[in-house]
């Protein structure tokens, strides 16, 4: 796994600007790097050495010299691809990067379809004069785009831009009432104005002036009749191939180890040497007891940490700065932690991403079914509930009137909703803001004839897994040098949960049930029977004592708060948490979230 950056311009290139955009992300590849530059094209590599060690060094050319390539990424299934095209094609080296370079030889924009495994990358045709880039179809690596006065420049993260001469900073303030619903960046567009993601699954060419994008991948469920038995046993056929392919390397494999089951079933299949594990001194949030437990079982070494609030706080700035866009998930620290902690014995772990939005492991997919007495009344009826709650402040109970008034694709935006659209605008002082509901449209549209648990999935994957926890164990990952790889996110794996029943993903008292079942086989303790838990963090607490909420308080009423906010009404949900009147922890850490990102960037 690596960095890549690179630009297209009417100007000749310099070597003194592809670097400096390259430095900004030696974490990411700590190994070496590498440069490539012509009269219009200039392409940038930061190594992290993982699989060939000696010969893989990038930019990698094939033999004319016609075809250039940067990647960042693993495929893992380049050796099947190389016996097809070593047939016709040279190899100078054992990595899967030269195969990507061929495959696009070989079939042109369509390589993309072949590939198993997590990358963006970027291939200049001097031939053609094109340069032909693309994202995984999981969303696991991250490619941002920007074009302005004649250049057009692609990174892995977005701070490599600072650097370019023909960068314009500017502060996107159209999504930050989006923001607080979501507590991510939800649009493709960033708060950086004009700088893009390409979304997972895309590719992008850029040739005489012009991009175009194309979606080559998109998620299709087709539900069989399958019993449990039956797809249990598929389950994990194709996990353990996927963990197979997914240890392939040439150096040591660790893994993360949580106490819930997506982490203990790859430990359990893996068995690598080192897990890791992070927890606290309040027992409620601690999982390093668990993941002891079945590291002792396994006969393997767990090493674990303590994250104290005092770490936490101080650590925090510096994680958004290497977050690029403000992330307000509380989880997404304690990955800081873990990742350091890793990243003293291997330069590769397993990471447990994407069972939840593949197998239905989170809880409120279960509303559906404990609530189908309630949506049997009428929808015009329930409608009206809609309409009272939406004129009361969010609260139990009126919550459920205002959710199941409204159709799903009307309020769902995924996992964990942080506001209402109408409290997020009342709370900043920008206009022009996008409606969520308008943000997570076309992620519904060609799902319409699709369950509601089918359409929960997809929501949650582009808009929590994707935009927030994925861009959190990526960046999180590679400020250490420490490649992160997630097995269920894998063709195989998706293959078998894209044809599952409802009922083998939700059941009344349980999430994920066929998962549970292919788990029970492989782990020797109980962790296949655990409520999901993620990362849990005691902010909750931690807010309302002096020296958090003192520093919350200051930034509050600091230049950036008057900015964007309207200051009463952000200390009123403060001092509401803090004198426990009610539970706003969630608000308040994603406005400070913000603020702390905003200062990083734009009043550094």
């Amino acid at each position: 796994m690596c960095g890549i950056a690179g630009y297209i311009s009417t100007k000749k290139p310099t070597k003194k600007v592809i670097k400096a955009m390259t430095d900004r992300i030696i974490h990411r590849g700590p190994d070496g790097e590498g440069f490539y530059l012509d009269d219009h094209c200039a392409l940038g590599h930061r190594r992290l050495a993982i699989i060939d060690l000696t010969t893989g060094d990038q930019p990698i050319y094939n033999e004319d010299k016609s075809i250039v390539i940067v990647f960042n990424g693993e495929i893992y299934n380049y050796k099947e691809l190389k016996k097809d095209l070593e047939k016709k094609y040279k190899f100078y080296t054992t990595s899967d990067t030269e195969v990507i370079m061929h495959g696009y030889e070989e079939w042109g924009h369509e390589v993309t379809k072949k590939l198993r495994g997590m990358y963006s990358f970027a291939i200049w045709n001097t031939k053609e004069q094109e340069l032909f880039c693309a994202r995984d179809e999981w969303g696991i690596k991250p490619f941002y785009y920007y074009e302005n006065n004649g250049t057009f420049m692609f990174g892995s993260e977005i701070k490599e831009f600072l650097d370019h001469p023909d960068f314009k900073k500017e502060f996107n303030d159209e999504i930050l009432a989006a923001y607080l619903c979501f507590n991510s960046t939800p649009t493709t567009e960033t708060f950086f104005k004009g700088v893009y993601r390409l979304e997972p699954g895309h590719q992008l060419t850029y040739k005489d002036g012009k991009k175009t994008i194309e979606k080559f991948f998109e998620m299709k469920f087709e539900e069989t009749e399958d019993d449990i038995d039956k797809v249990a046993d598929e389950i994990d056929k194709a996990m353990k191939d996927s963990v197979k392919h997914h240890e392939i390397a040439d150096v040591e494999v660790g893994s993360f180890l949580s106490s819930g089951i997506d982490s203990s079933y790859l430990v359990s299949i893996a068995r690598p040497d080192k897990t890791y594990t992070v927890g606290y001194d309040n027992p409620k949030y601690d999982e390093i007891s668990y993941a002891k437990d079945l590291a002792d079982k396994l006969g393997i070494t767990n090493k674990s940490k303590k994250i104290t609030k005092e770490e936490y706080m101080k650590a925090f700035p510096n994680i958004m700065y290497h977050m690029d866009e403000p992330l307000a998930d509380p989880a997404i620290i304690a990955l800081y932690f873990v990742a350091e902690l890793a990243s003293k014995d291997v330069k590769v772990v397993l990471s447990g991403e994407g069972a939840d939005e593949f197998f239905g492991g989170y809880n409120t997919y279960q509303e559906d079914l404990d609530v189908t007495w309630y949506m049997k009344i009428p929808y015009p009826i329930r409608h009206i509930g809609y309409w009272i709650a939406s004129i009361v402040p969010d609260a139990t109970g009126f919550n459920f009137l205002w959710r199941r008034g409204q159709k799903l694709e009307d309020y769902n935006i995924g996992l964990g909703r942080i506001m209402r659209d109408d409290e997020a605008r009342k709370l900043i002082k920008c206009g022009n803001q996008i409606h969520t509901r308008d943000i997570v449209a076309p992620f519904y549209k060609p799902y319409a004839n699709n369950s509601s648990t089918v359409k929960r999935q997809v929501i949650d994957y582009y808009f929590w897994l994707v935009r927030d926890f994925l861009h959190g164990v990526d960046r999180n990952c590679m400020m250490f040098g420490l490649e992160a790889r997630t097995p269920f996110l894998d063709k195989e794996v998706y293959n078998v949960a894209r044809k599952m029943k409802t009922n083998l993903k939700i059941t009344k008292e349980t999430t994920k049930p066929a998962l549970r079942e292919a788990a029970k086989k492989v782990i020797p303790n109980e962790s296949y029977k655990k409520k999901k838990l993620g990362f849990p963090v005691p902010l909750r607490e931690w807010i309302r004592e002096d020296d958090l909420y003192n520093d919350i308080k200051e930034k509050f009423n600091s230049k950036t708060a008057e900015k964007f906010f309207n200051v009463k009404k952000i200390n009123k949900l403060l001092e509401l948490h803090r004198n426990r009147k009610k539970d706003t922890y969630k608000k308040v850490w994603t406005i400070y979230t913000f603020i702390v990102w905003y200062n990083n960037f734009f009043e550094a």
